[in-house]
């Protein structure tokens, strides 16, 4: 199987430009290569989440698309996953999973 490093990058912009709109940061800020604000490196971390569990990727894909190293990516998935036993939160993040998977298979019809 290859992997489509450019077509990941960009559904990488999509989830990180999905959790920019509902967190109402910029998305530029959440996809920048630094660490950024704490509210653009909260969102960095549901966007790599995002891109594991809402899209099926592999922690080294995730990693990639985000520029990321690996372990940065599972930490993240880890502090997520363990916010998820807060039941607003999980909610919350049904709904991104949701709004994920109806948008990213627009972007592969584009392309």
């Amino acid at each position: 199987m290859t992997i489509d490093v450019i077509g990941d990058r960009r559904q990488a912009y999509l989830v990180g430009h999905l959790v920019s709109y509902a967190l109402g940061v910029k998305g530029i800020e959440i996809m920048a290569r630094g660490r950024g604000s704490r509210l653009a490196s909260k969102g960095r971390q549901l966007s790599m989440y995002l891109a594991h569990v809402g899209l099926g990727w592999s922690i080294g894909r995730v990693a990639d698309a985000f520029r990321r190293d690996r372990s940065t990516v599972a930490h993240a998935c880890q502090l997520i996953e363990h916010e998820r036993d807060d039941e607003a939160f999980d909610h919350w993040m049904c709904e991104m999973e949701e709004s994920l998977q109806k948008v990213a298979p627009l972007a592969r019809i584009a392309a």
